[in-house]
């Protein structure tokens, strides 16, 4: 049977880190094979921080497919149709964020999964396959073991909630938003608050016993992105491509500030 390339899913099943960077500027569809070229294992297209549109998250999640990139899509809000237009147009799984209950995630996932295991609506030939026709019972079991569904942690309520979410059936990462949890939790931005490794803690306890892959995400700085992986976090996003940017081109201003010129 044909299978569909996911890097990200097989990764995580290898008990590997799994790697990705948050796109909210890019807008070319060559910021796939960008990524590709850079190591990382997928693509988070955020829509619900900025203003991109289906029609480029779209050619982008194509375009990543060819660079042997998963394409993930953070979507804006929940109605059904933002997230099975995205998978109809070539995403590899959608990123559900402020989930806080089981029963949420139980709909999340029957919205993005074909039946049996959840009630999407079948469209026409999908990218995922490459346009090429399969039958339907075939088509919809591959679409659907390749689908990734990501529910993100971003409230101490979620957190409390992390062993019911994680034994949702279709449920596969539980993405910890450490900067809203941060915010909910009343210490902003205090990323080594004992109550925040106890969050993780918790959900990394949650995964283990239900199979799923714990993630990691709002933390940048070496030291406290270590600290997290080494007590499990698997599904890492490591940056946006504003802050690589930034980075990346501070360092160099930096540098050329410093250079002493030579007055002639």
């Amino acid at each position: 049977m044909t299978q569909i390339p996911n890097t990200a899913r097989e990764r995580l099943a290898a008990g590997q880190l799994c790697l990705g960077m948050a796109l909210r500027q890019a807008r070319t569809v060559e910021i796939g094979r960008v990524l590709a070229a850079c190591g990382f294992d997928f693509a988070f297209l955020d829509m619900e921080h900025n203003t991109m549109s289906i029609d480029t998250a779209a050619q982008i999640a194509v375009a990543c497919h060819d660079a042997g990139v998963t394409p993930l899509v953070r979507v804006p809000g929940y109605e059904h149709y933002l997230a099975t237009r995205l998978l109809d147009a070539g995403a590899l799984g959608i990123v559900f964020p402020h989930v806080d209950t089981p029963e949420h995630a139980r709909q999340l996932v029957s919205n993005c999964k074909y039946p049996p295991m959840g009630h999407r609506s079948l469209g026409g030939p999908m990218a995922q396959l490459g346009f090429r026709p399969h039958p339907r019972a075939e088509s919809t079991a591959l679409v659907n073991e390749a689908t990734l569904v990501v529910t993100m942690l971003e409230t101490p309520r979620a957190i409390d909630n992390a062993d019911a979410i994680a034994a949702v059936p279709g449920v596969d990462v539980l993405l910890i938003g450490t900067n809203d949890l941060t915010l909910e939790m009343g210490i902003p931005g205090k990323y080594d608050d004992p109550r925040v490794m106890r969050a993780y803690e918790t959900v990394i306890a949650a995964c283990t016993r239900h199979g799923k892959y714990p993630g990691m995400g709002g933390i940048y700085d070496h030291p406290t992105m270590e600290k997290y992986i080494r007590v499990g976090a698997r599904f890492v996003l490591c940056g946006s491509d504003l802050s690589f940017v930034m980075a990346g081109g501070q360092a160099r201003v930096d540098f050329l500030r410093g250079v002493k010129l030579v007055r002639t």
